[in-house]
């Protein structure tokens, strides 16, 4: 119902980080979700057949092994991957750095020198299989803040790190 109500009684345009979440919204009514997670080789199956059955289904991209992976695993015609490339602005999840292309990466930094190579290469490489829907940023570094104003600084940054990536 609440998810009914923030879609305006469209049922399209949502987010969920797991795919659990997506079979209950798909099977809702559902038809235009957004998995906020860089997909794992193990969950492709299901990611598949989420693409196949909505009309949208959107998965994050981090790395051009995900961007492969997808490639080499095609949506039937008539249906391609869409694709949000998962930026790291600040947020990597954890305390201990983690290597970029690890399966619980939170993004690929906007700085990266590989990441507008990678924007590039979803953008331009094959879009009748993938095509790139735009950029995505969570701020899970917004999670321990303590006031408003920690909170506002954090999204200022976050939106200033995408917008200069963007531009780029």
């Amino acid at each position: 119902e609440g998810a009914a109500l923030a879609t305006g009684g469209t049922r399209r345009g949502i987010v969920v980080s797991t795919l659990a979440e997506a079979r209950f919204f798909a099977a809702g009514g559902f038809d235009d979700i957004l998995y906020a997670f860089p997909v794992p080789r193990w969950r492709l199956a299901e990611c598949s057949e989420l693409a196949r059955r909505l009309r949208e289904f959107q998965v994050l991209l981090d790395s051009p092994q995900g961007l492969q992976m997808l490639l080499q695993n095609p949506l039937p015609a008539g249906k391609r991957w869409l694709v949000w490339l998962k930026l790291d602005c600040g947020n990597a999840r954890g305390s201990v750095p983690k290597p970029r292309v690890s399966p619980s990466a939170a993004g690929i930094r906007p700085t990266d020198p590989e990441a507008l190579a990678l924007a590039r290469d979803i953008a331009l490489g094959s879009p009748e299989l993938v095509t790139l829907v735009g950029v995505y940023a969570h701020c899970g570094n917004t999670y321990g803040c303590g006031d408003i104003a920690a909170v506002q600084a954090i999204a200022r940054d976050t939106t200033a790190a995408v917008l200069e990536f963007v531009t780029a």
